[in-house]
């Protein structure tokens, strides 16, 4: 594959000028060489260049970043198309634009002034036939798309097998028929998920086959009831943990056998969290992954956690698994694969990290940069085996949770925190099946296409998780938490350090108490009890004395 070098004085480089001569006019070429004299090229970059792109997913996390990458680095590409349903109180446009001027895209308008012209927010609903789009609007899809990159999925673990199956599989179906009539289309992208065959522990980068066709599982799920459903879900997802990881290797399959002759790639990302470099460190803006998690333990909500802490906790930063994807619409763009590839997208194989150190480095971080008005101390274990977390739940989370609510009743509030933490050990028991196992994914085609980038490509599309520091991550990732999720000054944390001193204080003479009336109690019921406080009280003493004594004498 040729590389595009440095460009000469005067003129410009020929290999680029000839890899762009059929994707744009020539006075586009000639802009783009004046825009780019005297700097190495990214061929990535260039190639989204004039190109019309449907996102679906566009307002979700992963989506966001995607456009604001696509956006900074290809300020020339021609429109993107988002799918957007309808909401009440709100346009298409001003919940598209409410995205484009959030700090995310600060960086995309200095290059891009015009972005608000080179959006298109299409009404859609993806749990709809033909996604209700309007006859227009299909047309205009149809006619202009170039690359299609399905984000879109629910990715609630407890959904019900119908509405994931609706969003995750014949949402794709559906789309895959829209796409099979663009004449202009030269890459479909799906994002899957790592987790899809979580059932496996080594885990290649093929479409594994479902029992049952998908086919077969989108027609019952029109005529069945609910009830119905959910007694033949826990045979259907078999020793998949939940719908969510079923539904995305059903879509899977559908991908490979309704594909046709498209040009189609999957990727699967692992545990997507916050940004690692783009467009800044630790931008995040849901609750999904790690981040809920992080909130839960920094409030101190979460005291103890099921897990195994030499487990890899396979995280993935947004911003590579954004890179990866635009290097693959690329790359499956222009060489077209004779077949439909599988890229995984992980660190646990090249670059692991445990949940333990994962933990310890949260926890550290904490004590630097503390949330504002926690509940109690930032300070969270590890349990392994079902009595002491049953223990620990009783103990640390819904006793406390009881004991708030009765205060709450008695000062005439609201009582809620029994509530939350009943939300919070839900959303813990949904979660414990991926933090107490590994997985080994091979990741041949990611490390091919890596080879296949010039240097230039690498480096603005940087995948590489091998260079990803993780306590530096981590750190950032807190960081970001506070800063975008929880909405918190920076100038704050000095008195959240005071605050976080009282709960330590208030803390020590809570157990203190408790400990006191514990031995009192003891004290009045067992001989045994009392003999061995006077034994202690009368050690103390005479050690008390000596010491005054020897005191005494020396002077």
């Amino acid at each position: 594959m040729a590389k595009f070098g440095k460009m000469e004085e005067g003129g410009f480089d020929k290999s680029y000028y000839l890899y762009q001569r059929n994707l744009h006019s020539p006075q586009k070429i000639l802009s783009s060489y004046r825009r780019q004299k005297g700097r190495i090229m990214s061929m990535i970059a260039a190639f989204y260049g004039g190109k019309s792109i449907l996102i679906t997913g566009a307002t979700g996390f992963l989506g966001k970043v995607l456009m604001e990458k696509l956006f900074r680095t290809s300020p020339d590409l021609k429109v993107i198309y988002v799918l957007v349903r309808p909401k009440q109180g709100q346009t298409l446009q001003q919940r598209v634009f409410q995205i484009l001027d959030s700090k995310l895209f600060e960086k995309v308008k200095e290059v891009c002034p015009n972005v608000h012209e080179k959006i298109r927010a299409i009404s859609a609903d993806l749990n709809q036939n033909d996604f209700a789009i309007s006859k227009e609007d299909m047309q205009e899809l149809l006619s202009h798309t170039n690359i299609v990159f399905h984000c879109a999925a629910t990715v609630r673990f407890d959904d019900h097998l119908r509405h994931a199956v609706q969003l995750n599989v014949t949402a794709t179906q559906q789309l895959l028929l829209m796409a099979s009539q663009m004449p202009k289309l030269e890459a479909f992208i799906h994002i899957s998920t790592a987790f899809s065959n979580c059932n496996l522990k080594h885990i290649d980068e093929v479409v594994y086959p479902c029992p049952v066709e998908p086919k077969k599982i989108i027609d019952s799920m029109e005529w069945l009831d609910d009830a119905i459903i959910d007694e033949i879900t826990p045979k259907l997802i078999g020793d998949r943990p939940n719908t969510y990881t079923y539904t995305k290797a059903l879509g899977e399959v559908v991908v490979q056998q309704e594909g046709g002759n498209l040009n189609i790639a999957i990727i699967r990302p692992s545990i997507v969290g916050a940004t690692w470099q783009e467009p800044f460190p630790g931008w995040v803006d849901n609750l999904n992954g790690p981040s809920g998690l992080i909130i839960a333990a920094g409030k101190g909500f979460l005291r103890s956690i099921r897990a195994t802490p030499m487990a890899v906790a396979d995280l993935i930063p947004a911003d590579t698994v954004v890179n990866l994807t635009l290097a693959v619409g690329w790359y499956t763009a222009v060489h077209r694969p004779k077949s439909t590839l599988v890229y995984h997208c992980t660190s646990g194989n090249l670059n692991p990290c445990n949940w333990g150190k994962m933990g310890l480095q949260v926890l550290a971080t904490f004590e630097k940069i503390p949330f504002e008005r926690a509940f109690r101390r930032p300070n969270a274990d590890f349990t392994t085996n079902n009595i002491t977390t049953h223990y620990w739940n009783a103990v640390s989370h819904r006793a406390p949770a009881i004991i708030y609510d009765f205060y709450l009743r008695l000062t005439g509030r609201k009582p809620r925190m029994t509530k939350l933490m009943n939300r919070l050990l839900r959303t813990l028991s949904m979660v414990e099946y991926f933090i107490n196992r590994s997985w080994e994914w091979s990741t041949y085609n990611t490390e091919m296409l890596m080879s296949a980038l010039s240097p230039e490509d690498q480096r603005v599309f940087n995948f590489d998780v091998r260079q990803l520091n993780w306590l530096e991550y981590i750190e950032n990732y807190v960081l970001g938490v506070k800063k975008y999720l929880l909405k918190e000054d920076m100038a704050g944390i000095p008195e959240a350090k005071q605050h976080l001193k009282r709960l330590r204080n208030i803390h020590y003479l809570f157990n203190t108490a408790l400990f006191l009336i514990a031995w009192r109690l003891l004290i009045a019921r067992s001989q045994v009890a009392r003999n061995v406080w006077f034994f202690i009280v009368s050690f103390c003493y005479k050690f008390l004395s000596y010491f005054r004594a020897s005191s005494t004498l020396n002077a």
